[in-house]
């Protein structure tokens, strides 16, 4: 008998059928981004409908439909339809809505095609880097885990389906009852040292004018703390390519642990990141005319600072995303704002920055927890052939859904803009560059730089612990802080009861809960969209 078993192979991201599914899915991915980002000025995670219209059509008779009974298409719609969402919403409208608002409206197209290049360079870097040891594939990435466990349950059902179930119930009857339940459900999964420190940060920031009598908001003190953090944790990313740091006593994972990424693969692809970002930073210049407003020396210095912001940012971004499912986009793109104030660019050149540093990091982000769903799917990398090919159809999926994104923005965003509906935050933006920046900020940037980069140092690249602190102080939920506590808590003590392997259903049930909060989420913004209308 032949016991020689049979290699399996992934579905094309190529296939007709898959290229309709994605299109037609990315279509209504990007129009729920764009309508929801310019009205309640969030983004929803569309991963969960994405794996939930595949469940659905998967069931209908027909054998065009049936295919999508697979697991791995079921992820490959998924990623298409999450990509679109954030990459029109977060990468694409964002930006063009600065130079809009800040009175350059002949910067639109240039801001445009200048952000749909930086959100592409973005997707391939993550591409590059994930399942390396500074972004591996068994780091947390929650809503991957949520969206893998979802299309799992779809596929066996039984004893997982069903917790899965009580926990996506759980996560929308919390949710009802305005408790965070993506919280919680990220702290049964993500690292806890991690998630300790987020915690403390969102309390630190809920409090801290009630504790102390100061506004850490106002002060910068959390952008501070970020930018030490960021800066270090820059530096642990490339001392392990570098191969120059020694183990890291911190870490709780082991060196020996295999990945698809070598490390002299992943030192190249820094290099040619570095060197498309240039490329994207020129193009973006010379189309917007920027080059005819500054000196040779600082349209060069320009153009290096915006390569090295995008890629500390999508670091930045990409790190927080990882270990707690929380991203500081936002706030990451107006530190770099701010530090371009004090490099002293004009204007028109800060509106073009924040504006391309903006749209890469959501789009490093979302295509992490995507990837994580695949990594999980196609056995955890134990097939590393088999991982690399599904990754690639993967990323060919995102590509599908950032056109589609880009092409429903560029036809859109007159219709948009007219009406009054820009994302809030682009208001920010372009207020920070016309008020400049007080003397007593650069102090207390500095200031504050410096426990956030001591804490992120002592933490070590595992825990991330400057990182996560910082993300916490840049959010205001003091609720999601309590509930990190409590989870926390809950955690230790089924450990001490009845030891990790406890953690399994558990952390089945967490994903529910993460499942159930974007979905409540998704349909909560729909309805109060209705309602305003």
């Amino acid at each position: 008998m032949n016991m020689v078993k049979e290699k399996e192979i992934h579905p094309s991201c190529f296939e007709p059928g898959m290229i309709i599914m994605n299109v037609c899915l990315s279509f209504f991915g990007a129009v729920i981004g764009l309508q929801i980002i310019t009205t309640l000025g969030v983004t929803p995670n569309t991963s969960i409908i994405g794996v939930l219209v595949a469940l659905i059509v998967s069931r209908i008779p027909i054998t065009a439909f049936m295919k999508f009974k697979n697991i791995h298409r079921q992820n490959l719609v998924q990623t298409a339809i999450s990509s679109s969402t954030f990459g029109a919403a977060n990468s694409l409208l964002l930006p063009i809505a600065i130079p809009y608002l800040f009175g350059r409206i002949d910067l639109v197209w240039p801001m445009l095609i200048g952000a749909t290049l930086g959100m592409s360079i973005d997707m391939c870097m993550l591409y590059w880097l994930f399942d390396t040891k500074a972004f591996p594939g068994k780091a947390a990435w929650p809503a991957g885990i949520a969206a893998a466990e979802a299309i799992k349950a779809g596929d066996k059902g039984g004893k997982q389906a069903m917790l899965l179930l009580y926990g996506i119930v759980g996560g929308i009857v919390g949710s009802i009852l305005k408790i965070p339940m993506s919280a919680l459900g990220i702290t049964m999964i993500a690292n806890m040292w991690a998630m300790f420190m987020f915690a403390v940060g969102l309390l630190l920031r809920g409090y801290s004018k009630d504790l102390f009598g100061i506004d850490m908001n106002a002060l910068y003190i959390p952008h501070g703390f970020m930018i030490g953090a960021g800066i270090v944790a820059g530096i642990q990313i490339l001392l392990v390519f570098l191969k120059k740091r020694k183990k890291d006593v911190n870490d709780i994972e082991q060196d020996d642990t295999p990945y698809t990424r070598d490390e002299s693969s992943v030192r190249s692809s820094l290099i040619r990141g570095l060197i498309l970002y240039i490329a994207a930073g020129t193009i973006l210049a010379v189309l917007s005319g920027l080059y005819t407003q500054m000196s040779i020396g600082m349209f060069a210095g320009w153009v290096i600072y915006a390569a090295f912001a995008c890629i500390m940012a999508e670091f930045i971004v990409g790190l927080s995303a990882m270990h707690s499912g929380w991203f500081p986009a936002f706030a990451t793109s107006l530190i770099f704002l701010i530090i371009g104030i004090l490099l002293g660019f004009p204007p028109v050149a800060l509106a073009l920055l924040v504006g391309f540093v903006a749209s890469g990091g959501p789009a490093f982000a979302d295509g992490g927890f995507d990837f994580r769903s695949g990594w999980l799917l196609r056995g955890m990398g134990k097939d590393p052939a088999f991982e690399i090919e599904g990754r690639y159809h993967q990323f060919v999926s995102a590509f599908i859904g950032f056109g589609v994104g880009a092409v429903t923005v560029a036809l859109s965003h007159d219709m948009y803009f007219e009406q009054g509906l820009f994302p809030p935050v682009a208001k920010v933006f372009v207020a920070t560059i016309q008020a400049g920046v007080d003397p007593t900020i650069i102090q207390n940037l500095v200031l504050w730089a410096v426990p956030g980069a001591i804490l992120q140092a002592l933490g070590g690249s595992t825990r991330q612990m400057g990182i996560m602190m910082a993300t916490g102080l840049l959010i205001v939920s003091p609720a999601a802080g309590f509930t990190v506590i409590v989870g926390l808590l809950v955690r230790l003590l089924i450990i001490k009861k009845k030891g990790e392997e406890a953690m399994i259903p558990v952390t089945v049930m967490a994903a529910g809960c993460i499942a159930g909060d974007a979905l409540y989420g998704f349909f909560n913004s729909l309805f109060r969209i209705g309602v305003k209308k």
